[in-house]
Parts: C-alpha cells; sequence; structure tokens
C-alpha cells in the first residue's frame, strides 16, 4: 500500500471521528438524536481506564480464545467437507441434503441448542462460533473444488501420480483462493454470533462485558465494548486476508488489494 493510500484511509478515519465528535458535543437532535451518545472523548477515557484493569484483558482474552478455537475447528471441517461432497457422489447424496437443511438457520438461533447440548457455557460459545464459519467455509470450498479444470487431474493421474497427489497439489492449491473467500465471510460471521452468545449465555468476554455496561446503562462502557469489537474484527480479517494473499502469490496482483 503506498503512502498516498495510507493517509487517505487515515484521514477517512479522522474525519469519521471528527464528525462523531460534533453530533455528540452539540447534542444534535434531528431526525437521528445524538444528545445521549458519549463524546469521542469519553468513550477515549473510559477505554483508558480499563485497559488499566485485568478484567478488560480478561474479556479479550475469552473472546479471542473463543474466536480462534471456532474459527479453526469451521476451517478444517468446512473444507474437508466441502472439497467431499464436490468430489464424492455418496458423500453429496448422504451430507448435502442433512446440510441444506441445517444451513438456513442462523448460527446464533442454536443458543438454546447449545445449552443443553453441552455441560459448560465455554463449550456452547464455541459451538456456536464454529456453526456460524462452518457453511460460509463449506459452500466456497465446494463451489471452489467443482469449478476446478479436469485437465491438471488428468494431467496428475496420466504420470503415474494418486488420489492423494491430486488432492494435495491439484485441488486444494487450486480451490485456495475461494476456500479463502469463504473464510474471510466467515471470520465476520463467526465475531458476529460469538459476540451475541456472549451477551446470551456467556459469564466472561467483550460481548458480555458490553451488554453489563448496557444493563446499567453505562453508554461509554458500551461504545469502548464496540470498539473493542471492531477493532478485533478488523486484525483478525486482516490476518486471514493476508495470509490468503501470501498463499495465493501465483494469482495475478490485485489494484484494489491493500
Amino acid at each position: 500500500m503506498t503512502a498516498r493510500r495510507r493517509l487517505l484511509r487515515l484521514a477517512s478515519l479522522a474525519a469519521a471521528l471528527v464528525a462523531w465528535q460534533l453530533l455528540t458535543s452539540l447534542d444534535v437532535n434531528l431526525w437521528l438524536r445524538f444528545e445521549q451518545f458519549p463524546t469521542v472523548g469519553e468513550v477515549a477515557s473510559t477505554l483508558a481506564d480499563r485497559a488499566t484493569t485485568g478484567s478488560y484483558w480478561q474479556d479479550l482474552g475469552f473472546s479471542l480464545r473463543r474466536i480462534v478455537t471456532g474459527f479453526a475447528l469451521a476451517s478444517v471441517l468446512g473444507v474437508a467437507t466441502g472439497t467431499a461432497i464436490a468430489r464424492s457422489r455418496l458423500a453429496a447424496d448422504l451430507l448435502g441434503p442433512v446440510l441444506e437443511v441445517l444451513r438456513p438457520i442462523p448460527a446464533i438461533a442454536l443458543v438454546p441448542v447449545a445449552i443443553l447440548l453441552f455441560p459448560s457455557n465455554e463449550q456452547g460459545i464455541v459451538f456456536i462460533t464454529c456453526a456460524a464459519a462452518f457453511f460460509p467455509v463449506l459452500v466456497s470450498t465446494r463451489h471452489a473444488v467443482s469449478a476446478l479444470a479436469p485437465v491438471w487431474e488428468e494431467a496428475v493421474l496420466t504420470m503415474g501420480g494418486g488420489r492423494g497427489r491430486v488432492l494435495f497439489s491439484v485441488v486444494l492449491p487450486g480451490a485456495l483462493p475461494g476456500i479463502f473467500g469463504g473464510l474471510s465471510v466467515g471470520i465476520g460471521v463467526s465475531w458476529i454470533c460469538v459476540i451475541s452468545a456472549e451477551m446470551i449465555s456467556g459469564e466472561y468476554g467483550v460481548g458480555y462485558r458490553t451488554w453489563q455496561d448496557y444493563t446499567v446503562v453505562d453508554y461509554p462502557g458500551v461504545f469502548v465494548g464496540m470498539a473493542t469489537i471492531g477493532a478485533l474484527g478488523w486484525l483478525t480479517s486482516t490476518a486471514v486476508e493476508r495470509t490468503g494473499r501470501r498463499l495465493t502469490r501465483w494469482l495475478p496482483a490485485r489494484g484494489g488489494a491493500g
């Protein structure tokens, strides 16, 4: 990314913060009501205070652990299942109908199921996080594998390669761009669901703390939670996208990447 683009992005963020500060400090109340919103200064002060406490970092650690565990499980299961369905008629017939029935169900709607199924809230939240990311990864993998041209597979088989060689030398590398597209979507959906699950049934975590702040009408604390969620989501999605770019360096460069 060029210095000009970095400057432009920083200016965009600064402009949004200035607009927020003006709207809240002037108590603007037109169609939208900003008089009860905390100012940027109030949120920053609350964030600085909380960053010095152990509970803030404990909540952050719980949320990160849940998202990493659930997303890692979803990545492995989604890629494996999507590949199997795309390459095996038997897998498609056995797994396809069940998964298509389950796929429209929002992951957050599985909270009652998780409460009944798992002995602890921690395991239930990880399950919901995994379910949220699983289907985007599954669908993207299935389409990416199905779209591969058969000529490369035929070339490997002609040279004596077996199914394992085809899978790891042709299928998975060729499907990587599509797989990482699903992973990028999956990490965002996972954050939505892990925060929602923490609000509903969590004991620790950024979502749990944000909801507690709302119940005691601590609006600066609520906005601290929102800012923390946004920062964590941006960091993890950026990590996924950069990993994808590193593993697919053979693709033509994209002018809009950065």
